[in-house]
């Protein structure tokens, strides 16, 4: 299915600068807590000179515990940021184990990957990643494809495992969350682990990003009109418009128009004949 790796969600391009913007902040957010941490060592530090003057020896001593401890908060401030990050507060451990964020979580334990190799992986920070993780930050859809790949599953995966949804009969309303950025225009039509993935794209979608499925797939032009590249053929869909893909079929597609609404369907990679 698109949105991931392989058969990931189809991204737009503000959607992904929403994500890398959020990413960025955060970033800095990490920047300036280190900077303010330097601030207090160096305060410290200019505390135990002073006392050093004052009383001799006594204060040689408090300079090498001074040291100690400048030490340790340099350690902590190295380490504990990817530590902080991964088991965070009791308040957000919660919601960390359920949604799209808990999806996420679950796959990391699962290859034995920390916040920081995660984050070198995808390229996104590790504060961004921890929020995601802990239901406080929402992905673009690009940002989730780049999250899949570096734990070496789909986007599409993802959002399935998000929901544990297993009854014979379930209904998606259209005012349910999809756990994405509010802007990104992909919405699940299908949850849990199913045979069959369904999405909805509405808005600008951007051919940047080339899909190859192990299953088959169904492309639906509900509105507006769409441009895939395949198999060395360029073929624009209509309003109303349907096309088959068969497995293994490398393509890419993009929405031509501000307005449209196109609904992929495609069995599940794995998913047995």
């Amino acid at each position: 299915m698109h949105g991931d790796a392989q058969e990931g969600g189809h991204v737009d391009a503000q959607s992904g600068v929403q994500g890398d913007a959020q990413s960025g902040m955060q970033g800095h957010t990490q920047s300036d807590a280190q900077d303010v941490g330097a601030d207090a060592g160096a305060s410290g530090a200019s505390g135990a000179s002073g006392a050093s003057g004052a009383s001799g020896a006594s204060g040689a001593s408090g300079a090498s515990g001074a040291s100690r401890a400048s030490g340790a908060s340099r350690a902590s401030r190295v380490d504990g940021s990817d530590m902080a990050s991964d088991s965070d507060s009791s308040s957000g451990k919660a919601a960390a184990h359920t949604g799209l964020g808990g999806a996420v979580r679950r796959r990391r334990r699962a290859l034995d990957l920390t916040l920081a190799a995660l984050a070198d992986r995808s390229g996104l920070s590790v504060p961004f990643l921890s929020q995601i993780e802990n239901e406080r930050a929402r992905p673009s859809m690009r940002s989730l494809q780049r999250i899949a790949d570096g734990l070496r599953t789909t986007a599409v995966q993802l959002m399935a495992a998000a929901d544990d949804t297993r009854t014979a009969l379930h209904v998606v309303r259209a005012q349910d969350d999809p756990g994405l950025a509010t802007d990104t225009g992909v919405r699940p039509l299908v949850r849990g682990n199913r045979k069959l993935h369904a999405l909805e794209f509405t808005g600008p979608q951007h051919a940047d990003r080339e899909f190859l499925h192990e299953n088959d797939e169904l492309m639906y032009v509900a509105d507006g009109t769409a441009e895939v590249h395949a198999e060395g053929r360029t073929l624009v869909l209509g309003r109303g418009d349907t096309l088959y893909l068969a497995g293994g079929v490398r393509h890419r597609w993009r929405a031509t128009g501000p307005d449209t609404r196109v609904l992929l369907v495609a069995v599940a990679d794995g998913a047995d004949h």
